[in-house]
């Protein structure tokens, strides 16, 4: 009789959001690879991988793991059953249990995604030279991964060598038109159809010279934050 055990992780494993984790699962005793089976199942039950008679079977995966999920063909001879997940969801957070059958014998261990969320904002990180009086949009997006209502806050400031002034503010799913100082007031606007896809882009109207400088677009989501720059320059 032969007894194996599977090596438990050390402990949670932390992802970023659309990235790449291995899934640990050894044994401590090489097994043959006759009649051996290796079971990835999440914590509802789901089957993210099966290998079987000697070889893995992606037909029998849930089809929310097809093409992501994969064992290391060539390692699993050597008792390495570990996965490759490969673009990380948010839905993947959980529990994932390793379960190695060998003949008359079984074990198991169980691995835990705690994955993290990568808040990406983009803009357009160039300058920009209107001409007084024009119409500028400085662009700030949001990654499309965090959906908008997790987002907290979006600031639109002016760096300025005195600090900081505020430009624009969207709160609590709201815009904050109160907050926006004289300077600024309706003549500083996000595009409010677009606040819904995560897109605080800023639109300042008849653009003086007073406005020229540096202009910065921050994001809070959880306890995530990011931000993109700008420079506002006028031409003569």
């Amino acid at each position: 009789f032969l007894g194996f055990v599977v090596q438990s992780p050390s402990g949670p494993l932390v992802v970023p959001l659309g990235g790449s984790v291995v899934l640990p699962c050894s044994v401590d005793t090489l097994l043959p690879v006759e009649g051996l089976e290796v079971e990835w199942k999440r914590d509802s039950g789901t089957l993210v991988h099966l290998f079987q008679d000697g070889e893995s079977r992606p037909e029998s995966q849930h089809q929310d793991y097809y093409d992501r999920a994969h064992f290391f063909t060539e390692e699993i001879q050597h008792g390495n059953f570990s996965l490759l997940l490969n673009n990380v969801r948010a839905e993947d957070k959980g529990e994932y249990r390793c379960k190695v059958y060998s003949d008359q014998d079984s074990d198991e261990n169980v691995v835990e995604i705690k994955y993290v969320e990568r808040l990406i904002v983009s803009g357009s990180n160039h300058s920009i030279s209107p001409y007084e009086g024009e119409d500028v949009t400085l662009s700030c997006s949001v990654d499309s991964h965090i959906p908008p209502e997790e987002i907290e806050e979006v600031s639109w400031k002016k760096i300025d060598k005195d600090g900081e002034i505020l430009v624009l503010l969207f709160q609590y799913n709201e815009i904050r038109t109160e907050s926006t100082p004289d300077q600024y007031k309706d003549r500083a606007e996000f595009f409010a159809d677009e606040i819904p896809k995560a897109n605080f882009s800023l639109r300042l109207k008849s653009v003086r010279n007073a406005d020229k400088g540096v202009y910065m677009c921050l994001v809070f989501a959880g306890d995530f934050s990011a931000n993109t720059t700008m420079e506002v320059k006028i031409s003569k």
